[in-house]
């Protein structure tokens, strides 16, 4: 038997069910018309933010990183919540302008945009956060043939990376930005092109549960920042912070502590160097603001037993929860937190493992995990679907299609 992850709190039992909001799991696919499907709450989602400005030092503002989730009614819950967004392709930027959300709000990073991306960001104004010296280049072109002065920052690579991070995002040759000891050319050569430069950004890692790791990392952070702009002779308008801030997926794992992190920030904010003691600080996080407060549920249309084992078939997968399977960026598959959503109050006293429709071996869900009793039409959540599910999943593989999505209102 191998454990599940832990379900986040928040999530209730109602006449036996898995209950979000206040709504029965049963209820909500009722709504939404079928599984299998996403739901997010959005009391969640805006508690999340609450606490994460009530933990951090007043002058950071709030970035919300939209490759974790781009539902578009998640955009709106978030505009009225967070102070800027980031996005990472001409898709997206379509997306916050379908939201009706202000360019000054927007910066746009990610290696290998293409020159009409360049185009559209600029036009509308968005901050290009630049990520090679040939990207510089490209990005003035174009705005000198717009008839533009450009929003441009300018994304470190620097030379340390975020402790302990599921996915490292800095240190040594990498395709994330420019590496530090190059940034002070970069930034003379757009400033002196008549450029607007809007600062940097440094960003180490991503899924990080410890929170001395964070902070050191934003410590080191702040540091190279103001030798960064102690080279150029000039005070650094604003500084992205990057995120890193993890949830909890797999046995073992802790939540975050970010009060901690907070204080930290707090006392290095109060102690800054000249270079930056007016700067503007900002993070970015997506899956910590969003992460826990998603449930994808997908129905049992089949139980079997196999060499004495329990599969339960079900008309979800990895097709719509890739990480969850285990095939995305994990080396060693562990169980997300899973549930049979329709038994939430049963004990669980069977073993069994909850596989997809696809056919292949790789989909899925939770593997040899003690379960209640489930049959044919009972509904299987799986947890900490919130981020990196329903955009970051194979929704086209075996000509599936994606799932349902389902905002409940904050």
């Amino acid at each position: 038997m191998k454990p599940l992850g832990p379900i986040p709190a928040g999530f209730g039992t109602l006449e036996g069910e898995l209950a979000i909001d206040g709504l029965r799991a049963r209820e909500l696919v009722e709504r939404a018309g079928d599984t299998p499907l996403f739901v997010y709450s959005g009391a969640m989602i805006a508690a999340r933010v609450a606490r994460l400005r009530a933990a951090m030092p007043s002058r950071l503002a709030i970035h919300y990183a939209v490759k974790a989730n781009p539902y578009a009614p998640v955009l709106e819950l978030m505009k009225g919540l967070v102070d800027g967004f980031d996005i990472a392709s001409g898709g997206e930027l379509a997306m916050v302008g379908a939201a009706g959300i202000a360019p000054e709000r927007v910066s746009f990073a990610g290696p290998g945009k293409r020159d009409a991306e360049l185009e559209a960001a600029i036009g509308r104004g968005v901050t290009l956060n630049l990520e090679s010296m040939g990207e510089a280049a490209r990005a003035l072109a174009i705005a000198d043939r717009l008839g533009v002065a450009p929003r441009l920052a300018v994304r470190v690579n620097p030379s340390f990376d975020l402790k302990g991070s599921g996915m490292k995002m800095g240190g040594g040759a990498r395709q994330f930005g420019i590496d530090a000891d190059k940034v002070p050319e970069v930034i003379r050569f757009i400033r002196d092109a008549g450029a607007d430069w809007c600062g940097l950004q440094i960003f180490a890692g991503s899924q990080a549960l410890d929170p001395a790791a964070i902070s050191a990392t934003q410590e080191q952070s702040l540091a190279l920042a103001a030798q960064i702009a102690e080279a150029v002779g000039v005070p650094l308008p604003k500084l992205n912070l990057g995120g890193g801030f993890g949830i909890p997926y797999f046995p073992g794992d802790s939540a975050l502590d970010i009060e901690v992190i907070g204080r930290k920030l707090a006392t290095e904010f109060a102690n800054l160097p000249q270079a930056i003691a007016d700067t503007q600080f900002c993070i970015e996080l997506g899956r910590w603001l969003v992460g826990e407060a998603g449930v994808y549920l997908t129905r049992v249309v089949d139980r079997k037993e196999s060499h004495g084992e329990v599969f339960l078939v079900t008309d979800g997968g990895l097709h719509h929860q890739l990480a969850a399977s285990g095939n995305f960026g994990t080396v060693v598959r562990r169980n997300y937190p899973v549930a049979i959503a329709s038994r939430f109050g049963e004990p669980a006293t069977e073993k069994a493992s909850v596989v997809g429709c696809l056919c292949t071996p790789l989909d899925r869900l939770a593997d040899k995990a003690l379960f209640p009793p489930a049959e044919v039409g009972d509904l299987v959540a799986v947890f900490c679907a919130g981020a990196y599910g329903a955009s970051a999943s194979p929704s086209a593989f075996l000509g599936q299609g994606p799932a349902r999505e389902l905002l409940l209102p904050g």
